[in-house]
């Protein structure tokens, strides 16, 4: 790959894994909510990508809990206890496409970095296996999963933060994201955005400014990427 992009900085939770973060969100509304309303759109658009005290007031407070301030407190102290528990079930598993799309990356001379708003995300990572050895969170080389910053995605904080410990420059990154919110802070870093539409979700990715957006990371046109831009790849 040339110099035009020399980073790319990927979420965790819907880019890497398959997480079951939507479903302990879900489960831990029980007694506050109707765990049926906490709808894969909900999730999507109000909580994923977001730090986690963030995503339960924004959650509360859309599904008409009153008090959601606070109660957002209690709501997120009791959607982490439920999502270890679905962890340590074995809940989580890497999406095949996303760690072809790493390896690729690595393989070509690219700089890698995780930066996900949960704090879950680097003891997930070191849970998955990759095919020759080691573990997923082996293959970057920076991972800034769960670092508290001032402001939270859709503010470019965090994003700013791991391409300075990438050592390239923002406009020279690209970041990966499956949510909005990422999606927002990626363009507001000044960095090139690629949305993964998994579930059906590309409308709000591109509403969201994404340059991009693919069902699957195979989808990408990995020659484009190497001479600085996000292509779709053609048969």
């Amino acid at each position: 790959m040339t110099s035009c992009l020399a980073g790319a900085i990927l979420d965790v939770d819907g880019v890497l894994l398959a997480s079951p973060h939507e479903r302990a969100w879900r489960e831990a509304l029980d007694g506050l909510a109707d765990p049926a309303a906490f709808t894969p759109e909900l999730y999507r658009s109000q909580v994923a990508g977001r730090p986690r005290h963030d995503g339960a007031v924004a959650a509360l407070r859309s599904l008409g809990v009153r008090d959601a301030g606070v109660r957002a407190a209690d709501y997120a102290v009791r959607k982490q206890g439920r999502l270890e528990a679905l962890i340590a079930d074995g809940q989580v598993h890497a999406f095949p496409d996303a760690v072809r799309f790493l390896l690729t990356l690595k393989d070509a001379g690219m700089r890698v970095a995780a930066a996900s708003s949960s704090k879950n995300a680097t003891s997930m990572m070191r849970a998955i296996p990759l095919p020759e050895g080691g573990v997923l969170s082996d293959a970057l080389d920076v991972d800034l999963s769960g670092r508290e910053m001032a402001h939270g995605k859709p503010a470019p904080d965090l994003f700013l933060a791991a391409a300075k410990a990438l050592g390239v420059a923002p406009s020279a990154c690209f970041v990966v994201e499956d949510a909005a919110a990422g999606i927002r802070a990626a363009k507001a870093g000044g960095m090139q955005a690629l949305g993964v539409a998994r579930f059906g979700e590309a409308a709000s990715l591109k509403a969201a400014g994404a340059d991009l957006v693919v069902a699957s990371l195979d989808e990408v046109d990995l020659k484009a990427l190497g001479e600085g831009r996000l292509a779709r790849l053609t048969t």
